[in-house]
């Protein structure tokens, strides 16, 4: 599963890149909630929330059905 969810944050990047940030993978839980880190200007980013429910979330659920949510670590 992993490697899926580096395939489908592989194209939501560019679009986070775009605005001066960035997104990392840390982890995938037991019950299956992807674990991101936002870096450079989604880091801090007032619509960082909306960011990871609409298009992150999205994506990775649409690609990847397994997908129960995603969280932001620091």
């Amino acid at each position: 599963m992993k490697e899926k969810i580096e395939i489908a944050l592989d194209q939501i990047r560019p679009y986070l890149q775009r605005d001066g940030g960035d997104i990392e993978f840390v982890d995938v839980t037991e019950d299956n909630i992807v674990k991101v880190r936002l870096k450079g200007h989604c880091a801090h980013c007032m619509g960082a929330k909306m960011t990871l429910s609409n298009l992150v979330q999205g994506v990775l659920q649409e690609m990847i059905p397994e997908v129960k949510g995603v969280e932001a670590v620091d």
